[in-house]
């Protein structure tokens, strides 16, 4: 292994280094760290501003001994990605690698803080003073699921200390499997997707498209309804649609393609702005089936901050949460078109408001304090570690 574990992220506001390497946090993840800037990003970035964070992600294929490859984020999040020989066996050398992460914490309060439930079979026995298990997804329900999760999964809530639930739905399924389960629906940094309600440059690979554009962001897999997509299209050829993001776990030549549908690709998160800016509205056109049943996208509150009427179809949390009160139009195949032109009509000053009152009560620093408050008061400083 590498050497990089010794360096603490820079002192902040006077605090003395020391304070970091007595809280660390280990987190274990099936998302890496560069993909598409969601909930792990956020929540973690605001815990490293007191605490040491380490993000664990998914191996790469390496030849030759396994080691930590170690990028600091800006943040000062330490994202470590497994580099494992492909001849080797993967969970075998995951599990010396991070006993020998946990050597190198001795003396800290380590906290365990699992976004898949697959960790388990390389965590084994490391000891810890807290386990979190911060369920954003049903990854049960997600196409090429292992079939293994299901079992993992209900180990790890036997093991938690705390879970925290990205959404309603979620929180419903989970409170009767956890004696301790609080929902933290997803949130937004309202300052960054304001800026969209400005006039910025348009991005190179969108400007030359005619307005008006609607718009989404976000992951391009099982959860996006392809048909609904080219229904729209078809329906609104004066409407340019625009699509950021990766595609993933679907093959990309079953994308619908016209003359207005732009598949522009994966954008940095730092440049979402700009590209919403100058869109006239947004959508989230999710499929309704097992992998949407639970979601509460990120992408919601964003649209909103950045000042963009949102149309989506019927799922649960964005209903809920968004479609009862009047945010967001909820959608199908039958009203897509109507919906759609309505939302590229101005929105009314009454709208407007609602939706600055509801992002006032929104901010991941203020969802990072709630758990923060619940972590230290299960955490089992004064106890010797727990086995997870």
């Amino acid at each position: 292994m590498n050497t990089a574990f010794t360096p603490s992220p820079p002192a902040q506001g006077g605090v003395p280094d020391v304070l970091y390497a007595r809280r660390t946090i280990v987190c274990f993840s099936h998302l890496r760290w560069g993909f598409v800037h969601q909930r792990p990003q956020h929540v973690l970035s605001h815990a490293a501003r007191t605490d040491r964070v380490f993000f664990i992600e998914e191996p790469i294929a390496a030849p030759g001994e396994s080691t930590f490859r170690m990028q600091v984020a800006a943040s000062g999040v330490m994202v470590l990605t497994p580099c494992i020989d492909p001849a080797a066996d993967q969970v075998l050398e995951q599990q010396k690698l991070v006993a020998d992460l946990h050597r190198s914490l001795k003396g800290d309060v380590v906290t365990h803080w699992f976004y898949t439930p697959m960790a388990l079979r390389f965590v084994q026995d490391q000891p810890c003073h807290l386990c979190v298990y911060d369920c954003m997804d049903e990854l049960s329900a997600f196409r090429f699921a292992p079939p293994e999760l299901k079992a993992l999964e209900r180990a790890l809530l036997d093991r938690a200390d705390l879970v925290f639930t990205g959404g309603r739905s979620l929180f419903e399924a989970k409170r009767a499997q956890h004696p301790d389960v609080h929902c933290f629906p997803s949130s937004v940094d309202t300052d960054h997707f304001a800026r969209a309600r400005q006039q910025l440059t348009d991005p190179g690979d969108q400007a030359g498209l005619a307005q008006p554009r609607i718009g989404f962001a976000g992951v391009i897999d099982e959860r996006i309804d392809l048909d609904l997509i080219a229904t729209a299209a078809a329906a609104m050829p004066e409407v340019q649609f625009v699509m950021l993001g990766p595609t993933a776990k679907i093959d990309p030549a079953t994308l619908p393609r016209a003359a207005n549908i732009h598949w522009l690709g994966c954008k940095d998160y730092a440049d979402l702005p700009a590209y919403m800016a100058n869109w006239q509205a947004a959508w989230m056109p999710f499929a309704l089936n097992d992998a949407t049943r639970f979601i509460s996208p990120t992408k919601t509150p964003e649209y909103l901050a950045a000042g963009l009427p949102v149309a989506s179809t019927a799922v649960a949390d964005v209903v809920a949460s968004y479609g009862r009160q009047g945010l967001v139009t909820i959608t199908d195949a039958a009203t897509v078109a109507t919906d759609l032109r309505a939302c590229l009509s101005p929105a009314t000053a009454d709208w407007s408001q609602a939706v600055d009152r509801a992002l006032r009560q929104m901010s991941w620093a203020r969802t990072w304090r709630s758990m923060q408050a619940l972590m230290m008061a299960r955490s089992k400083v004064a106890k010797e570690p727990a086995h997870v």
